[in-house]
């Protein structure tokens, strides 16, 4: 019997006998938009506020003196009586709230623990204007992936203007791919052929995204 790897180089030997002596490729145009939002700061928030709520996100802003208080009352009015906080959030951002904190390690938070606390709050790696997209790279204070897939509430910090992008084009240079990305549009969601609409069912059912600027 023939071997897979046999096979697998017969295969490959037929194709490099066929494009022999064909002409190099011509380069691959790289001369496109990046982007199709204006550059200004202001208004590339607005833009990323409009797609983060047109994901059913609920979108806030605060400057850094109104955080903590906002980060309080968004997990009070929530009812979370128990938030993880990933290595590397800074202390400060939660220093209004009552909720019992669980640090993700080390140790690590074990499954069961995690399954039980009712929120996370973390930061992000950059968001995409354009498309309303958070992006997480497991940096400080965003944490391991299942930090923001197992609670049912993601409560998320992004710094602006120096963490918005207007589009993804513009995004990709900002980020390693030898990270592990998580790529965020809206809660979690799924539909069904009669396109009924389920929240929560691949991660967190409510993604409350606060924005964060200077003026």
């Amino acid at each position: 019997m023939t071997s897979p790897s046999s096979s697998r180089e017969r295969i490959l030997a037929r194709v490099r006998a066929a494009v022999a002596g064909s002409p190099a490729a011509l380069p691959v145009a790289r001369d496109y938009r990046t982007s199709h939002a204006a550059a200004e700061p202001a208004a590339m928030l607005d833009l990323l506020h409009e797609n983060l709520a047109d994901y059913r996100a609920r979108v806030h802003r605060t400057g850094p003196g109104g955080l903590a208080e906002l980060i309080g009352g968004i997990l009070a009015e929530r009812g979370a009586r128990s938030v993880a906080v990933p290595p590397g959030l800074p202390a400060a951002w939660l220093a209004r709230t009552t909720a019992e904190r669980r640090t993700d390690g080390p140790p690590p938070l074990a499954p069961a623990e995690l399954d039980a606390t009712d929120a996370v709050v973390t930061g992000c790696a950059l968001a995409v204007a354009e498309t309303g997209t958070i992006v997480l790279d497991g940096g400080p204070g965003q944490g391991r992936r299942a930090l923001t897939l197992v609670p049912d509430l993601h409560l998320c910090v992004v710094r602006a203007p120096e963490q918005v992008v207007a589009s993804v084009p513009l995004a990709l240079p900002r980020l390693d791919p030898a990270r592990p990305l998580t790529w965020i549009s809206g809660p979690s969601a799924t539909s069904d052929i009669e396109l009924d609409r389920v929240e929560g069912v691949h991660g967190p059912r409510t993604l409350e995204v606060v924005l964060v600027t200077e003026a």
